[in-house]
């Protein structure tokens, strides 16, 4: 780990300090107790509901806190940042509010919906620079900017201003939760910056409470860096969930919560999806992937948590309706609903009906179907996709295509070949 800084610790007159600064600017959102979620788990399970915000995530607070408070120079020479979320958004609200012209670097592929977004928020007071495939692309492109015309630089996380804004969410909670002793709180971690300052707050108000933070299993940076006892880069990590998935998180936030974290969790990026469905479908809420992050953990501690006060922080809800049809797929192949096969089909008239009829159940329902006819083959391979009602379906299945000889191969368990077809 660098030796930059990493003694600093958010001080309580600190995050007060952001808390009167954001009056007016972001909103108090509540701490409602979720009647299903509680049922379940026989606990109280309270959500605070930082989807709510007015740009729909907590970024406003660290993004207002830490521009607020920038000198008329750094001012007079124009701010920048590098996002493709929710940062960009906290980031130019921010330049409107306070008047501050700002660019903002986003990779070329972002969706057009979130440039529109983007664009609402810091109306004429912000410029788009859509640069780079990745949002290292754009990240470097920012940095580059800022060095050659000495533009400031608004870190999402890696920054003392905005740990301390994002730490004003577990103020927050601290106050609406006076009258019940708050036993756990489960939040999101992406690069940091929410979990360093939100810890930071219990560790010097409520030291009793346990803080897990919460990755997805394919970014889990803090709970790597944490097992190596040092802030460690990933080579590779899996996007999907955008709000959290970072190679590297901040060396100010690694040295923070190493020592204020209770526990770090990962998730996989399927139940991720099953917890924004049946968010939508059962509560009513919307979430973005990062967003889900918090609850799609309790079932990891369901025993520990029984009878106990709970917290999920729920952080986002800038969610793209285009994703949708992914989230649906990742969460049936989570819960092992979801099957891709390269099947044999011999070159004869009836063969598909044979193998609907003979071959699958009445409950099974063929989803995805590529077949290409070749002359002088005596089979013929299509790529089929199978969605069953139960996981017990699947041995059934595929001793039937066995036994009729339609059985060509079982392709879930083969990523090379897998990542074509999700």
């Amino acid at each position: 780990m660098e030796d930059t800084k990493t003694t600093y610790r958010p001080t309580l007159k600190a995050i007060e300090a952001a808390g009167e600064k954001l009056k007016g600017i972001a909103s108090v959102t509540p701490l409602t107790k979720n009647a299903r979620y509680s049922k379940h788990y026989g606990a109280n399970i309270y959500f605070k509901r930082e989807d709510l915000q007015e740009v729909r995530s907590y970024k406003i607070r660290g993004a207002y806190n830490k521009i607020s408070s920038l000198t008329e120079s750094q001012i007079e020479n124009e701010i920048v940042c590098a996002s493709a979320g929710n940062h960009a958004q906290g980031f130019a609200l921010s330049c409107k509010l306070l008047k501050i012209k700002g660019t903002i670097f986003m990779p070329s592929p972002t969706p057009k919906q979130k440039i529109e977004q983007v664009e609402m928020f810091g109306e004429d007071f912000i410029e788009i620079i859509l640069v780079g495939d990745t949002f290292d692309d754009a990240y470097h492109a920012a940095k580059t900017d800022c060095e050659r015309l000495n533009k400031t630089f608004i870190h999402p996380f890696n920054d003392e201003k905005v740990i301390e804004g994002q730490a004003t969410v577990g103020l927050e909670i601290i106050d609406q939760a006076q009258e019940h002793p708050i036993h756990y709180v489960f939040l999101a971690v992406g690069g940091g910056g929410l979990a360093a300052g939100l810890s930071s707050v219990f560790k010097i108000l409520s030291p009793q409470t346990r803080i897990i933070s919460v990755e997805p299993k394919g970014a889990a940076s803090m709970l790597t860096s944490i097992r190596n006892n040092k802030n460690t880069e990933l080579k590779a990590i899996d996007n999907f969930v955008d709000g959290a998935a970072v190679k590297r998180v901040g060396d100010l936030n690694f040295a923070i919560c190493k020592e204020t974290l209770h526990r770090v969790v990962e998730v996989d990026e399927g139940k991720i999806c099953q917890t924004i469905l049946d968010l939508y479908n059962k509560d009513a809420i919307i979430v973005e992937p990062a967003g889900a992050l918090s609850l799609s953990a309790l079932d990891q501690f369901s025993e520990e948590i029984k009878g106990k006060n709970v917290v999920c922080v729920i952080s986002g809800s800038n969610n793209d309706i285009t994703r949708t049809a992914e989230i649906k797929e990742r969460a049936l192949l989570y819960a092992n609903l979801k099957h891709y096969f390269i099947v044999k089909f011999p070159q004869r008239s009836g063969a598909l009906r044979d193998f609907v009829v003979d071959i699958l159940s009445p409950t099974d329902d063929i989803t995805h179907f590529e077949y290409t006819k070749k002359a002088n083959r005596e089979n013929d391979v299509a790529v089929v996709g199978i969605q069953l009602k139960s996981p017990a379906d699947l041995e059934p299945l595929i001793t039937k295509m066995k036994l009729h000889n339609f059985y060509g191969d079982y392709l879930n368990d083969k990523p090379d070949l897998f990542q074509f077809l999700v």
